[in-house]
């Protein structure tokens, strides 16, 4: 054989390999056909329906909405992978709230905790001070006044916040407001500050979010060395201008507080099954695909409507996941998959953060993570799969395979103003997956981003795109498909950095 007629044979073979390759990555037909609208609707109106109340993290109505997927995963055909040979990774959560025993009140007047003042932390506080009302104060009035062990209260600003973000209310009066002024009344030895509730913005806040998150408290996850809240740096309170009295000539004002904290434990918990692998090396090793289970449970009255269903929040990721387990159930590929639902996602990713220090399965074993979190609404020919994006791209090779994935089937718009490090909802921080990259997983998160119903009463099964959440989870399944035969693994782009955030 001539050397041109061996370097002609050379290319063939390569060009029939590369077909070859090519083709295993494409996924089985029939697999594919598994991904039926009609389950997706069935299964996501159940998840979020009243029944479950909104699902919220550390409840009952969590844990019922956990076995519920259990039993749908078990239905599916896959196995259980959680702790003790279960669906389960159970964990606890630590919540630290206001207790009612505390007392607030203004020149001998008590105050009604929540309905006349709102306390701003969690924490034990303590305070017996004379009050300099400064009413729309800028730093320079700030900077000016004698505050020296002394609580001053007066109107916040707005200025040099940016508002142009979700819940601009809630997230004003839950910490930016304190933010913006803190450094400053730490400077002048201040014991504490008032903000006066003097306009529509934070009456808003106070009536439509924000009381009900702070009588809430602050949950963490539960670990044995954690002690209770410690000191309040900057005892917080939020009171109604009405409720300040009039400091005339010859009057003083005095605040008298006494917070005091409890803490309580919950349950919470991952639902973890899997489907093993073909090959038998290569199934040792896995690829997660993810959602989470829970919501915001039962809160304030919108509309008429007390009960939180997270219907694209996130009960459009449980049905797409179990939309790729029914694929892979009926082809399995060579990796081995970890269909995944994290608990407590809502107070800060708490389920996932749990499994990225316990993981069921070795943690250099587990390959990729693709997670899902609100994929059903908005335009339907655009996604998101945050992760992929210049400056925040996590991993070149599942950048690379998910827009081939795309290109092939659904071919979406991607959406990449979200996927940018300044963006201020700060969105690629908000899920799962965001716990796996911070232990070095290479993860990706396709979503739809926020809509105008996001956390209220409103984010219900029947505002859900159906056909569109079967094209976002054909377009999970088509990646993971290609990540679990691919014999090359995906690693973190060395250029990534991890930004904390929410």
């Amino acid at each position: 054989m001539t050397k041109t007629n061996n370097i002609l044979l050379t290319c063939l073979m390569m060009a029939c390999l590369n077909q070859y390759c090519f083709s295993q990555l494409q996924p089985p037909p029939g697999s594919l056909a598994e991904i039926k609208e009609t389950d997706l609707k069935k299964d996501l109106y159940a998840l979020a329906s009243d029944h479950f109340r909104g699902r919220e993290f550390g409840t009952e109505d969590e844990l019922k909405a956990a076995v519920w997927l259990a039993e749908q995963a078990r239905m599916a055909g896959i196995q259980p992978a959680g702790d003790d040979g279960t669906f389960f990774q159970f964990f606890n959560l630590q919540r630290h709230r206001v207790s009612p025993l505390s007392t607030v009140e203004i020149n001998n007047k008590p105050l009604a905790l929540w309905s006349d003042v709102l306390v701003g932390a969690a924490a034990q506080a303590s305070v017996n001070a004379e009050v300099v009302i400064l009413d729309k104060a800028n730093t320079a009035d700030i900077e000016k006044a004698d505050l020296e062990g002394k609580v001053v209260a007066f109107i916040p600003g707005y200025d040099s916040i940016n508002l142009n973000v979700s819940f601009p209310e809630r997230r004003f009066v839950t910490g930016l407001a304190l933010r913006k002024y803190l450094p400053l009344l730490t400077k002048k030895k201040a014991a504490g500050v008032i903000f006066i509730v003097a306009d529509d913005f934070t009456e808003r806040a106070w009536t439509e979010h924000v009381h009900v998150t702070m009588k809430r408290g602050r949950y963490q996850l539960y670990d044995k060395q954690l002690s209770l809240p410690g000191r309040a740096e900057m005892p917080v309170f939020w009171v109604r201008k009405k409720d300040i009295p009039s400091a005339g000539a010859g009057t003083s004002l005095r605040i008298r507080a006494n917070i005091f904290t409890e803490s309580f434990l919950y349950p919470s918990v991952n639902v973890i099954g899997k489907i093993e692998g073909t090959d038998p090396a290569l199934k040792k090793e896995y690829v997660i695909i993810s959602g989470h289970t829970d919501h915001m449970g039962v809160r304030e009255t919108q509309q008429g409507d007390s009960i939180y269903n997270g219907a694209d929040d996130n009960a459009s990721a449980c049905a797409a996941v179990l939309g790729v387990a029914r694929a892979f159930r009926k082809q399995p590929a060579k990796r081995s998959q970890l269909f995944i639902f994290f608990g407590a996602e809502e107070p800060y990713l708490f389920g996932s953060a749990h499994y990225s220090h316990y993981p069921t399965v070795p943690l250099k074993d587990i390959v990729a993570v693709l997670n899902a979190d609100m994929i059903g609404r908005n335009s339907p020919d655009s996604v998101a799969i945050l992760g992929t994006n210049g400056k925040q791209e996590v991993s070149k090779l599942l950048t690379k395979l998910a827009m081939e994935a795309n290109t092939e089937g659904p071919k979406f718009l991607i959406d990449t103003a979200w996927d940018n490090p300044s963006h201020p909802e700060g969105f690629f921080y908000r899920s799962d997956h965001a716990s796996m990259v911070r232990v070095g997983v290479p993860s990706i998160f396709f979503t739809s981003v926020l809509h105008p119903t996001y956390h209220t009463p409103k984010d219900e099964a029947q505002f859900i795109d159906y056909k569109k959440l079967k094209r976002i989870t054909e377009l999970m399944y088509r990646v993971a498909w290609k990540v679990s035969n691919l014999a090359e693994r995906p690693v973190m782009n060395p250029e990534f950095r991890y930004r904390s955030g929410r």
